[in-house]
């Protein structure tokens, strides 16, 4: 089983639909989203956006990750109406053809970061974890118009006990402040991260060679590397780099689009003055 995570914005979608290029992988589409809950997928009540899970909660979530990560779909769960017909069908058709055919999930989850070493430790999965520069990604943020919710995470005493850090959120003031403290504390917490099960990878990077380190990620995760997996990512990597604005594409949800992938690494939306701004707040 697999989990690829990391702060939304930070390629997340981008990695994981490349790793499923094998065709040996269910793609599974933010379980802890709490925004979008589907208890076929995941048998559980997500409270939080960034859900703490640890050894002193994980009783609520033990089981209905087993079964998520086995592909055992809970039909009656969201019955007797789903929130998303499609999705239903989406998710307990692919869940039953994976099971059957002996594939293996792939967990494609922003809100799972704070919960990688348990995922890691608890589930024996694969965790892979993208970081994005700072500037990049508060420029991704704003031009989403996107913001922090500190009290999501703030209202979670777990998670504040063992990453004390996160609680300088509170003092945050105005959006782009809120996006770097958001990248600082996630990049701390990361830091700390030392589970064997655990690899951190750096989106530049990836962006700048997506032959070389995805093929090192399927050989890490065991997943056989084919001239479909090779054809897809060049395919998919080295498309028109185009400033389209935002929009959630198919029955996932995915902020992932075919384009060039040193383009968009390297791009930014900040003013010089804003950039300035994020290098400083995540320096100090």
């Amino acid at each position: 089983m697999i989990l690829v995570t990391g702060l939304p914005r930070s390629g997340t979608s981008w990695a994981g639909r490349m790793l499923c290029a094998s065709g040996e992988l269910v793609y599974v589409n933010e379980p802890l989203n709490p925004e979008r809950p589907y208890r076929g997928v995941l048998n559980a009540r997500v409270e939080h956006r960034f859900q703490y899970i640890c050894r002193d909660n994980e009783a609520a979530w033990l089981k209905p990750f087993h079964d998520t990560l086995r592909l055992r779909f809970r039909w009656h769960a969201e019955l007797p109406w789903p929130p998303s017909p499609a999705r239903y069908l989406k998710y307990a058709t692919a869940f039953t053809h994976g099971r059957l055919t002996g594939r293996r999930a792939l967990l494609d989850d922003p809100f799972a970061l704070w919960s990688a070493e348990w995922f890691a430790d608890r589930l024996d999965c694969r965790v892979i974890i993208l970081v994005r520069d700072p500037v990049t990604f508060a420029g991704s943020w704003d031009h989403l118009g996107w913001t922090v919710h500190p009290r999501d995470l703030l209202r979670q005493p777990l998670l504040l006990r063992d990453h004390p850090h996160v609680a300088k959120l509170a003092d945050t003031r105005d959006r782009l402040e809120k996006v770097a403290a958001l990248w600082k504390a996630a990049h701390e917490s990361v830091l700390q991260m030392r589970h064997p099960n655990i690899r951190v990878v750096s989106y530049e990077a990836l962006a700048a060679d997506p032959h070389f380190v995805f093929r090192s990620l399927y050989e890490w995760c065991g997943i056989p590397w084919t001239d479909r997996s090779a054809a897809t990512i060049t395919r998919s990597c080295t498309g028109p780099a185009q400033d389209a604005g935002f929009a959630w594409r198919g029955v996932s949800k995915t902020a992932f689009r075919p384009t060039d992938s040193r383009t968009a690494a390297a791009r930014s939306r900040l003013s010089a003055a804003d950039a300035e701004r994020v290098s400083r707040l995540t320096l100090r």
